[in-house]
């Protein structure tokens, strides 16, 4: 059933893979100029800009691969150049589930104090080298992705139809493989992203609770940023969570039922890379108001378009103190 539908999701993967770009593109493109302005990032940058490029590169290989493996319905392209991509296409997915894992660990270390000190010790030391962080996670993914050239193997006819692209396990060996890979890629970054986000619920719970306590409820207890930091995080974990749940499934089927489902995993990994994009732009705040700001100047040079314009939040003007007689 999937595998009669490859078209489709050809068609409909060009909606997202766009978004993908266009916003991540941003994402990097505002940070570089944020650099030229100061001088630094700071980690949570780092790790922003870094997930920006996996979910950009991620992108592009993975339509190219769609695209080849749909122009190639007679399976003319020698088996290589498409081993070759999908063991890219799994670095490249090792990378962004990690990055982002990454980043919400990042923020719930910034937003939650432990009183452990040995968990302490160690979010400081990781903390302290996000940069060197940064670089090992492609390289993990790298080799976590090698054995799938030795453990893979082509299988041209799939229950549903002929598909010239797809690698699967087929030996006991390889079906562990693709379990612990699975675990590695998966469900370990969510397992650490369940932690952040409990804890992040937590100290948000606590922190509103003392706050309404010490203005004895006579004010609705406000977060400013931090706020708007949280919702960042949590939007991450539940759209990471939706992906996890889909993700598992997708592989379950192209494992188990042999099943042409594989485009579908790229297709809903270019639905969460856009989808996070977005969550990162609104998680920052400046970022927001200023892609919020350039679109409607876009749509400004467009009058039949105006009604698409977005409301822009100004600061209220502030008023001078009065002088004290």
């Amino acid at each position: 059933m999937l595998g009669t539908n490859k078209l489709l999701l050809w068609v409909m993967t060009v909606l997202f893979a766009v978004s993908t770009v266009f916003f991540n593109a941003y994402i990097f493109l505002m940070s570089l100029l944020k650099y030229r302005q100061k001088k630094q990032w700071s980690p949570s940058e780092t790790i922003i800009l870094a997930l920006s490029v996996a979910n950009v590169v991620h992108q592009l290989v993975c339509y190219y691969w769609m695209t080849m493996d749909e122009i190639d319905s007679k399976c003319r392209i020698a088996e290589m150049p498409y081993t070759v991509l999908l063991f890219i296409i799994l670095s490249l997915k090792f990378t962004i589930m990690w990055d982002t894992s990454f980043l919400t660990f990042y923020y719930s270390s910034k937003l939650v104090n432990t009183p452990n000190l040995c968990y302490t010790h160690i979010k400081t030391a990781i903390l302290k080298h996000v940069t060197v962080a940064v670089f090992l996670i492609p390289l993990c993914g790298l080799g976590t992705s090698m054995p799938m050239l030795v453990l893979f193997h082509a299988d041209n006819y799939t229950m549903t139809n002929k598909d010239c692209g797809v690698l699967v396990p087929n030996t006991r060996s390889g079906l562990i493989y693709e379990v612990i890979s699975l675990f590695l890629a998966d469900v370990l970054p969510g397992v650490l992203m369940a932690k952040c986000c409990i804890s992040i619920s937590l100290h948000l719970a606590i922190h509103l609770r003392n706050m309404k306590a010490s203005t004895n409820g006579a004010h609705r207890p406000k977060l400013g940023s931090q706020m708007r930091v949280i919702q960042m995080a949590l939007s991450l974990v539940a759209v990471f969570t939706l992906f996890l749940v889909v993700d598992l499934y997708v592989n379950y089927q192209i494992t188990v039922n042999h099943e042409n489902a594989i485009v579908l995993t790229f297709f809903f990994t270019s639905i969460y890379t856009t989808v996070t994009a977005m969550v990162l732009i609104y998680g920052k705040n400046t970022l927001w108001k200023t892609l919020i700001h350039d679109i409607n100047v876009c749509l400004d040079e467009f009058p039949c378009l105006s009604c698409l314009k977005v409301p822009e939040q100004r600061a209220k003007p502030s008023t001078p103190a009065k002088a004290q007689k």
